[in-house]
């Protein structure tokens, strides 16, 4: 019997890797699988449901009115001297894409531990799956944004897009990085600590509090200037101000800020991959 040395595989698995090998030849080498998953997260959600992707209309504009209502005229709480809808809506619309990319992640391996206990795929393939289904909603959120953003504009609202437009498919990506960083984190934490599931929407709520969607940073630096940094070096911060700024005109916006996020955001990256590649070793004699 003759033995083949020189053998080619498709895919090679091996005991020990590097904790940061993301397996990416892995990940195009199952393209077809994140295309299946990202499908199966539309069609599931929404299948036995009356309105079904009127959802993503829905949600934003009920959000607004609420927001508009309770922050805006009750609260009176500053809107950057834009209409309110619109100021409210800019944040909704940016902090929904990170919120439900953080949302979702987090529960990747509970929720996935009888698929990932059977047969083998480069786990990283689900996250990347919630993220990029994700963007359908961000999309058609987006729009709804844009079309008001217009009907404002025709009737004289003060809004002024410019050139930082440019800056809107960089801060998707981080965006997009920072919810699957997090999300990444979280998931494997749960593993082992269960409770962590039960905390997650409190805490992406209290964590929305301390981002400026309801209100804009230059409201806290004038009115409560010690603490504004806590607002400010919130990673989202620096993000939905940036978005703002260049949809609308107004926001508190620096280069520097954009970049010291975009920094966080790549450490926040690296540790969710350690922790997330450290995880799937052992995470199924766990779960």
């Amino acid at each position: 019997m003759s033995i083949h040395t020189n053998e080619k595989w498709d895919i090679e698995l091996t005991p020990h890797s590097s904790l940061l090998d993301l397996k990416l030849n892995d990940v195009w080498h199952y393209r077809d699988l994140l295309i299946l998953l990202v499908r199966r997260d539309f069609v599931s959600f929404y299948k036995q449901t009356i309105l079904g992707p009127l959802w993503f209309f829905i949600q934003p504009v009920f959000t607004t009115i609420i927001y508009t209502f309770v922050f805006g005229n009750l609260a009176n709480i500053s809107a950057d001297n834009l209409d309110k809808p619109l100021f409210y809506m800019a944040g909704i619309t940016a902090w929904n894409y990170f919120a439900d990319c953080l949302t979702k992640t987090s529960t990747v391996f509970v929720t996935n531990a009888g698929l990932f206990g059977k047969v083998y795929f480069p786990r990283l393939i689900v996250p990347l799956s919630i993220v990029v289904s994700n963007l359908i909603r961000f999309a058609v959120q987006m729009v709804l944004f844009l079309l008001t953003m217009i009907f404002y504009s025709i009737h004289g609202s003060n809004v002024h897009p410019n050139i930082y437009l440019l800056l809107f498919p960089f801060l998707l990506v981080l965006m997009a990085m920072l919810g699957l960083a997090l999300g990444m984190i979280i998931s494997a934490l749960t593993t082992k600590y269960r409770d962590l599931s039960f905390l997650i929407t409190f805490g992406i709520q209290l964590m929305m509090y301390g981002t400026t969607v309801i209100y804009p940073l230059s409201a806290v630096k004038a009115k409560y200037p010690q603490y504004a940094w806590l607002v400010e070096y919130n990673p989202m911060t620096p993000i939905i101000e940036a978005f703002r700024y260049g949809f609308l005109g107004k926001g508190t916006f620096t280069m520097l800020s954009l970049g010291i996020t975009t920094l966080i955001t790549t450490a926040i990256l690296l540790a969710g991959i350690i922790i997330f590649n450290r995880v799937e070793r052992t995470f199924v004699d766990t779960v």
